[in-house]
């Protein structure tokens, strides 16, 4: 397990719709990507976050 987890929010008229958590940028990026393309109403923010945040 790394460090660093990727979070993905999924924000629809400004208000957080759904948040996932990525072990890369990548995978999110890859998420963020797909989703647009099936729902272009959503916007996304990706951010990285230290695991101790998620977890103790």
């Amino acid at each position: 397990m790394t460090e660093t987890l990727w979070k993905c929010d999924q924000l629809r008229a400004g208000q957080l719709y759904n948040r996932m958590m990525f072990d890369t940028q990548a995978e999110a990026q890859h998420f963020a990507h797909k989703m647009q393309q099936m729902e272009p109403d959503q916007t996304f923010a990706i951010e990285a976050i230290k695991a101790s945040q998620v977890w103790n």
